[in-house]
């Protein structure tokens, strides 16, 4: 299952929309509102559903 999926399956009670928007350079951020979530730039990795779900519990729950 993909991330966005996982991430649409756990919080669709809370989320009201999920917006993907490509980039260039293999940039990767996940962002809430104006919060950073999650940034491959930053890490130096792709995320794991993890990386995502568990500050979005903290924020959202």
């Amino acid at each position: 299952m993909r991330t966005a999926d996982q991430l649409l399956d756990e919080f669709e009670r809370i989320i009201d929309r999920l917006i993907l928007i490509p980039s260039s350079g293999g940039r990767f951020e996940v962002m809430l509102d104006d919060r950073l979530i999650y940034s491959k730039e930053e890490t130096g990795r792709h995320a794991e559903y993890e990386d995502i779900a568990v500050p979005l519990r903290d924020i959202l729950t």
